[in-house]
């Protein structure tokens, strides 16, 4: 309720002069006061309010007070905001009628805004959201008066809070009558409230004065922010409605705004673009080039090239020409979907068309090529790139330059480094880190520090992708020594090393089977601050399990767990198959139901190494089970699959299953290999049918796959193990006149036949030719010809081959001990004085 109550029974007698300017007031027309009466009468109405004598304003106004008359009064005391509102509340009170949009003017205009805000929640209070918000708004005779486009920016937004989105669209439909521009935050909301109230045909309705020149600003598109909106509600149907009934009402819409919808669209929810598109071509507005590229993007980015193709072939049959931007967006697509023939022939079809393809485009079509190992279409592109005269840049350099460097071509890609410097281009550091990587790799590290040092001098602060190729170099050549000094020395300066160098010192100590070493980088990149990875554990892992240290890589492999590292395939599958050699099958099973149990991804390998634990423990239906399954799913089996199951059945002297796997093999595409046939000929020789095994070694050197290291060494160990000796030396003979070198494994096979048949001359004659050979001698070769020594007496050459092998850094093995222990030659050499690292032969 207002505060106050009128009675203007006394006004009259108190204010003579203002009763007399009031009735003439009711005789003037519509056009209002004049300055004189308005100011005496304002005068006499601010005075009545100041001293509280309301029963003055009642007598003096009687109900033959006109509602413009009111309003006019309102206006007179706009300089007094105070007293204008509380004549507002008085002739409100007194069933007078006042506008509130000419006392949302008058306290506007004097900037009290949260009052205004209070007097509508009253007037709402009182009257509920019938009252007249508008009030005098279309009295013509007060247009001069009023501030239209604040008022009504007010009005607007007090409207839509309380949700009169009628009352809210009128005030803005006149204020484009009357060329007034309502700021665009303020429309914006309004079209908001009408979304939120489901009002689509209102805004329908009006559309055209929302979107109409000079009215609203450029900047806003209604059209797009009522989809925008309407989309992100998720209300895809209600969308779709507002623009057709927008363009059934023959309104008109910008592409542009469309194009910008179907961006967003595009970015998260391809369907509801899709339809939207639809629409677009059922109804309008007409679609362009970039209203096509715009969805096409949006496919390829997905990966679903045959519905961004459809989608190039119709903007193609609306005769739309394809432009550089939608060509190079298909193109790309294609490209990262590995489909290079089609994306090829797109770009073949763009130059035909006199589409001009810039260096970009060339550029990224010569990296797709490079990265696919495709060098030589990668040079016709370059070609085609400078025919059509279009200047490489650095970038198009560099790339060829990492191609080249891939291809082992340094010396041309050293040729195009300085067609750079030639032009007078500045190579990048990814130009120097490509060259450097490629000297590198093919072992020449002084070429690579040298362009390393140029690079310094030219001013080029080398990165830690640098860094970590020059010490990546050292590494994979042993210079371990030179790779921790360098490691160093960028230590002391701005860039610091990451994980990956540190895990190239990792990897270069375990190449050199020096595990203490490596654990000593490990612990020295951990002062650092700098976590090992998944990578850093798994090359740790691989060299533990080369030393027979399968528990040391057991905890290396929980660690991960532990620093919450989620180890990955090769991880496992590093470990698996260490369990699977060192015929612990069950363990190694157990690992993968633990990869399985983390949902890691198992590769082709993993599965190999699965399918040999399952044989070696000998779980056959398993085996066939786990096999059967890998070709009837999505991931396809390659030949080390086929030869794991041949290779299974085969020591398991089923060599019918074993057959029946090769048949299959043949069909596939790659068909058996050398390894394949070799497997089979040793369990041919195992199962004694000498036939079948020379018979199919006799297609292997007729039709091939030519015959291996392993498979002569599978024949000869047969016939050494035989009565004939000779066959052994014919195919040694047979095998190096092949150009294939003989292993220390070949030579231990000739020396075991020859001791076997105490022609244990011949034997060591055939020892000191794998020594010329550069071979070195393992424990096994050693073990062969001292127990052929001790077995026909020989003790002391014996004793002075075991001496010669301590001395090259060969230990004995389990094996070697028991055979000469046999001959009780640790008795026989300690009487002899024969002492070893200052200790006695063991006994």
């Amino acid at each position: 309720m207002f505060l106050f109550s009128s009675s203007s029974s006394q006004l009259r007698k108190i204010f003579p002069p203002i009763f007399s300017v009031f009735v003439k007031l009711n005789r003037l027309n519509s056009r209002g006061f004049s300055s004189d009466s308005a100011k005496s009468l304002a005068a006499g109405i601010s005075k009545a309010i100041k001293e509280g004598n309301f029963n003055l304003l009642d007598s003096v106004y009687g109900s033959n007070l006109q509602r413009n008359e009111t309003n006019l009064v309102l206006l007179s005391l706009e300089s007094e905001p105070n007293s204008a509102l509380e004549y507002f509340r008085w002739a409100e009170m007194s069933g007078r009628d006042p506008s509130f949009y000419t006392i949302a003017h008058v306290l506007i205009r004097n900037g009290m805004l949260d009052v205004a805000d209070k007097v509508f929640d009253e007037m709402i209070a009182n009257r509920g959201k019938d009252f007249h918000v508008l009030g005098s708004i279309r009295d013509r005779s007060m247009e001069v008066y009023l501030n239209h486009g604040d008022v009504c920016r007010f009005l607007m937004e007090c409207c839509c809070r309380y949700g009169m989105v009628d009352e809210a669209m009128e005030l803005f439909v006149y204020s484009t009558e009357l060329g007034v521009i309502i700021p665009e935050d303020s429309v914006y909301r309004m079209i908001n409230s009408l979304i939120d109230a489901s009002r689509i045909d209102l805004i329908a309705d009006s559309f055209d004065k929302l979107c109409r020149g000079g009215t609203v600003p450029s900047g806003v598109s209604a059209h797009g922010f009522v989809l925008d909106a309407l989309f992100r509600k998720g209300e895809v149907t209600k969308a779709l409605d507002f623009h057709r009934l927008v363009m059934k009402k023959g309104f008109r819409v910008d592409i542009v705004s469309c194009n910008k919808i179907l961006k967003g669209l595009s970015v998260d929810q391809i369907e509801v673009a899709s339809r939207m598109l639809s629409l677009v071509l059922d109804c309008g507005p007409a679609p362009n080039v970039v209203t096509f590229c715009t969805l096409i993007n949006g496919f390829c980015k997905r990966g679903e090239m045959d519905r961004a193709f459809e989608l190039f072939k119709v903007m193609e049959q609306r005769g739309i020409a394809p432009d550089l931007i939608a060509y190079s967006t298909l193109i790309d697509g294609y490209f990262k979907a590995g489909m290079l023939g089609i994306g090829h022939k797109l770009f073949s079809q763009a130059l035909h068309k006199g589409v001009y393809l810039d260096v970009v485009v060339f550029s990224s079509t010569i990296d797709v090529y490079v990265k696919f190992g495709d060098l030589a279409t990668a040079s016709d592109v370059y070609k085609r790139m400078l025919c059509q005269r279009i200047s490489p840049n650095v970038v198009t350099y560099t790339i060829l330059i990492k191609g080249l460097c891939q291809d082992g071509r340094i010396y041309e890609a050293f040729g195009i480094y300085t067609q750079i410097l030639k032009r007078g281009l500045e190579p990048s550091v990814v130009t120097y880190s490509s060259l450097i990587d490629g000297f590198c790799k093919c072992g020449n590290l002084r070429s690579g520090f040298a362009l390393y040092e140029d690079m310094i001098k030219m001013g080029y602060p080398p990165d830690v992708v640098i860094y970590g190729v020059l010490v990546d170099g050292l590494c994979k050549q042993g210079q371990m020594l030179h790779a921790l000094r360098f490691s160093v020395k960028t230590l002391g300066q701005s860039v610091r090393p990451n994980v990956v160098v540190f895990n190239s010192l990792i990897d270069g100590w375990c190449r050199l089977n020096r595990l203490d070493e490596a654990l000593k980088v490990f612990r020295l990149m951990r002062l650092y601050g700098i976590e090992p990875d998944v990578a850093t554990f798994t090359t740790l892992m691989r060299v533990s399990v080369m030393e027979g240290k399968l528990k040391e890589a057991l905890f290396l492999f929980f660690r991960m767990f532990k620093m919450g590292l989620e180890p990955d395939a090769v991880a496992f599958c590093t470990l698996m198959d260490a369990f699977c050699k060192h015929m612990k099958p069950t363990i190694g099973l157990q690992l993968f139901d633990l990869m399985q149990r983390n949902k890691i991804p198992a590769d082709i390998a993993v599965c190999n190494v699965v399918i040999n634990l399952l044989f070696k423990g000998q779980s056959v239906k398993e085996a066939s089970k786990f096999f059967n399954n890998l070709l009837e799913g999505k991931m396809e089996p390659d030949i080390v699959t086929y030869n794991t199951m041949i290779c299974g059945y085969c020591s398991l002297r089923r060599l019918d299953e074993a057959a029946r796997i090769f048949e299959m093999l043949k069909f596939t595409p790659f068909g058996p290999n050398a390894v394949t046939l070799t497997i089979l000929i040793h369990a041919l020789c195992k199962n004694n049918d000498m036939d079948g095994a020379l018979r199919m070694f006799s297609i292997m050197a007729e039709k091939g796959p030519k015959p291996n290291l392993v498979t002569y060494g599978c024949l000869m160990d047969w016939f050494s193990k035989s009565v004939d000796i000779e066959g052994s030396f014919k195919l040694f003979e047979d095998m190096q006149e092949k150009g294939i070198s003989p292993s220390i494994i070949s030579y231990s096979i000739i020396i075991d036949g020859l001791c076997k048949r105490g022609r244990v001359d011949e034997a060591k004659n055939i020892f000191h030719q794998a020594i010329d050979a550069k071979l070195l001698p393992d424990v096994v070769a050693y073990a062969i010809l001292i127990r052929g020594c001790c077995k026909v007496g020989r003790l002391v050459e014996a004793a002075l081959l075991y001496e010669h092998m301590l001395r090259n850094g060969v230990k004995p093995d389990d094996l070697l001990q028991r055979a000469l222990s046999e001959y009780n030659l640790p008795k026989w050499l300690m009487n002899k004085g024969f002492w070893v690292h200052d200790k006695p032969m063991p006994d």
